[in-house]
């Protein structure tokens, strides 16, 4: 439209133009809506510590603080293990208190009670008796109190071979825990070695079985996907399946995690390069990552098999390395990851909580900045100041940074934190700070 010089412009699209352009674009605004959520902002574990399940005791997170305890002090403690990972010292003194209070009160995060690689294959009566027996664990553990905020098992996998022995450990465990009462709510189901997008939606459809027999609410049960094949990565057809499966699942996919070692066997990786800092595990991940983000689908490093054992050197080197990995983790956007065994735990909880709070006072200060609308070095955007927020509030949850020096140092709440870091999430389902 020509106007005069001097007058005010006119648009020229109206109402016809934006009801057609509603209904052009219909059918993304639902796939976004439904498939892309975002993160509900609620805890995630910093790790998973997988145990055979015919181990599993009553105690046993706590007998792995001890045990982690008495490794770091039978080389110098905390400080010394602090020292050697190279915190400097006024993180450390920041750190060691946390990571103390931590491993007496909550040393295991997230376990998996192992009925796959770490428990192998036994007879029939066998793998039933320890399958009923791990519902009992897990469910007097949940009864006395003691059980870890997330808890589960990893039966074995939908491969022809195992099959049916995995779906019958899943149904025992299952009706075990439901015959003790209502399921935890931390409960994670495991699928291991997937290689095809059908597999996971057997596991979904297997899902949806068991809720009707058991009276559940339809999607109660969600599950992991371990990405152990190179096929979930590129598959026959050039197609990315590690993408669609987790949209093809009706939403019980929660989390994405990656299998160091049987991955790296499969691409015949020699033994002693096998490592989640291989470049074949970072571009495996990097793809994860793409197909996880926006769904609300979390990730997992893997593990190192390096266990701190052996001579004085060997603890040290395993710990050193141990530490660097989780931090490697950690920077690249993976914030879980796999322990396997309690020695590992000193060295999770300095690591994780070190990289928090290392990062804490500038994140602060961005984020006060921001809400104040005060100018500063950095001009964050709304998306860095969620980006800001997120790893504050990770901090939080994760027990590295406390309520009162968030609040002290954000101007923000946790509740206010969390919406800032999660503006989608509704506010039941984010997680109450502790």
């Amino acid at each position: 439209m020509i106007h005069s010089s001097g007058s005010q412009p006119s648009p020229v699209l109206g109402d016809e133009h934006l009801l057609r352009l509603d209904a052009a674009l219909a059918d993304t605004d639902r796939l976004l809506a439904a498939a892309y959520p975002g993160d509900a902002g609620t805890r995630q574990p910093v790790h998973t510590v997988y145990l055979p399940a015919d181990r599993c005791r009553p105690g046993l997170p706590s007998d792995w603080g001890t045990a982690g305890l008495a490794a770091a002090n039978d080389d110098g403690g905390l400080p010394a293990l602090a020292a050697l990972i190279g915190l400097g010292a006024d993180l450390a003194a920041a750190v060691v208190p946390l990571v103390e209070a931590k491993l007496h009160t909550e040393p295991v995060e997230d376990l998996r009670l192992d009925f796959e690689d770490g428990y192998g294959l036994r007879p029939e009566a066998e793998e039933d008796a320890d399958a009923v027996s791990a519902a009992a664990a897990v469910a007097g553990a949940m009864r006395a109190g003691t059980a870890p905020p997330f808890v589960g098992i990893r039966f074995k996998s939908f491969e022809a071979a195992t099959r049916a022995r995995g779906v019958r450990t899943l149904d025992l465990f299952l009706a075990g825990l439901l015959d003790a009462g209502p399921l935890p709510n931390g409960l994670v189901l495991t699928l291991p070695k997937v290689s095809t997008v059908d597999q996971v939606e057997a596991m979904a459809y297997t899902c949806e079985r068991l809720e009707e027999a058991h009276g559940l609410p339809p999607g109660r049960l969600r599950f992991e996907v371990q990405v152990e094949t190179p096929q979930l990565i590129l598959a026959a057809n050039g197609t990315v399946p590690v993408a669609p499966l987790i949209h093809r699942a009706k939403g019980r996919v929660s989390g994405l995690h990656y299998g160091t070692y049987d991955y790296s066997d499969a691409l015949q990786i020699a033994p002693a390069q096998q490592s989640m800092e291989h470049p074949a595990a970072d571009y495996a991940k990097a793809v994860l990552q793409v197909a996880a983000a926006g769904t609300g689908v979390r990730l997992s490093d893997g593990s190192t098999n390096i266990l701190p054992l052996g001579s004085p050197a060997e603890v040290r080197s395993a710990w050193q390395l141990h530490a660097r990995l989780v931090l490697r983790s950690l920077e690249r956007g993976f914030y879980q990851g796999w322990d396997l065994h309690p020695a590992q735990l000193p060295t999770r909880y300095l690591a994780t909580y070190s990289f928090y709070r290392k990062g804490f006072d500038d994140a602060a200060a961005r984020l006060c900045n921001y809400v104040q609308q005060r100018p500063g070095s950095v001009l964050d955007e709304p998306a860095t100041a969620r980006a800001l927020a997120r790893f504050v509030h990770r901090g939080l949850l994760c027990g590295a940074l406390t309520g009162d020096e968030v609040a002290r140092d954000t101007g923000l709440n946790g509740a206010e934190l969390a919406a800032l870091a999660h503006p989608h999430a509704t506010p039941a389902s984010t997680e109450k700070v502790r």
